[in-house]
C-alpha cells in the first residue's frame, strides 16, 4: 500500500508490476481490495495500479459531497506521486463516472480508457432520489440494508448461489466503508453531468464492457453506449451481472491486454 495527498486527505493505492500502466477504479461501495484477485490474472511486464478513491477504502473524505472531477483530480494525484505519464484508465461503475471525467480533464494522460459496467450519463431524477434514499439510510446507521441489496444484486441472478463466496468477500469489502465517505460519494455521483459528448470523441481508444445479465445496466442502455461510440472496442459478457471483473474475469483481463499491445 502505498499513499500521496489531494485536499489535505491521504490516498491511498497499491501498485504492482513494470511496464505499461493500468489504473484500476472502483465503483460504488467498493475499494481497492475488490481487483486483489482480477490483478493476480495479469500477465508480466504490465504495471497495475489499484486505488481507494476519496470517500471509500483507506483513503481519506474531505466534504459532504465528492464531485466526479474531483476525485479525477485524485487520481491524477497519483499519477504525479508515481511519475507515471500515461495509463489505461479502467473504471467499474461508479469508478467509469470518474473515468469519464478524467477524460474530459486529462486526456493527455491516456493511453486508453475503459468503462466497466458504467455509462456517460447523468443521473435519473428517479435515480438521484435513490441516493437521497440511501443517504437517509446512512445517517440512520442502516448502511448494512443498503449492503445486504445492492451487493448480491450486482451479481447475475443466476450466479449469487453459484458465488456465494464472491458475493460475501464484496459485501464485506462494501461494510469497511465508513458513512460519511459513503455520503460523500453519494452526493457527488447525483450532481455529476452528463458526459455523452466525451463518450463519442473517437480521439482515444476506448474499451465498454457490459454484462448481459446486469441488474443495474439494461442490455439496451449497454447498446445505446455501443451506438454512441462505434470507435470502441466491445466486450459483451454473456453469464455476468455487474461484477464482470469477478464473474468472467479471464475475459476481462484478456480484452484490457490487448488494449495495452
Amino acid at each position: 500500500m502505498k499513499k500521496t495527498s489531494y485536499k489535505n486527505i491521504n490516498v491511498v493505492y497499491t501498485d504492482h508490476g513494470q511496464g505499461p500502466c493500468v489504473v484500476l477504479l472502483h465503483g460504488y461501495l467498493e475499494t481497492s481490495r475488490i481487483w486483489e484477485d482480477f490483478v493476480q490474472k495479469f500477465p508480466e511486464g504490465i504495471r497495475l495500479i489499484s486505488i481507494d478513491l476519496p470517500g471509500h477504502g483507506a483513503s481519506g473524505t474531505w466534504g459532504p459531497s465528492h464531485q466526479m472531477d474531483d476525485l479525477a483530480a485524485s487520481v491524477l494525484a497519483v499519477l504525479e506521486a508515481e511519475q507515471v505519464e500515461k495509463v489505461f484508465l479502467a473504471g467499474h461503475s461508479m469508478g467509469g463516472y470518474v473515468t469519464m471525467a478524467f477524460v474530459e480533464l486529462f486526456p493527455e494522460r491516456l493511453l486508453a480508457y475503459s468503462l466497466v459496467h458504467s455509462t456517460c450519463y447523468a443521473d435519473t431524477e428517479e435515480k438521484k432520489k435513490n441516493r437521497d434514499r440511501e443517504i437517509s439510510l446512512v445517517r440512520c446507521g442502516k448502511k448494512g440494508q443498503i449492503i445486504n441489496v445492492n451487493i448480491p444484486k450486482g451479481f447475475a441472478t443466476d450466479n449469487v448461489d453459484r458465488m456465494s463466496g464472491e458475493v460475501e468477500r464484496v459485501r464485506q469489502i462494501a461494510q469497511s466503508n465508513p458513512d460519511e465517505g459513503v455520503v460523500a460519494i453519494l452526493n457527488g455521483m447525483k450532481e455529476r453531468p452528463d458526459r455523452s459528448h466525451v463518450l463519442k470523441d473517437p480521439s482515444l481508444p476506448l474499451l465498454l464492457i457490459g454484462g448481459m445479465k446486469d441488474n443495474y445496466i439494461p442490455v439496451e442502455v449497454f447498446e445505446q453506449l455501443v451506438l454512441m461510440a462505434p470507435h470502441a472496442s466491445v466486450l459483451k459478457l454473456g453469464n455476468s451481472g455487474h461484477m464482470g471483473f469477478i464473474e468472467e474475469a479471464d475475459k476481462v483481463v484478456r480484452a484490457m491486454v490487448e488494449m495495452l499491445f
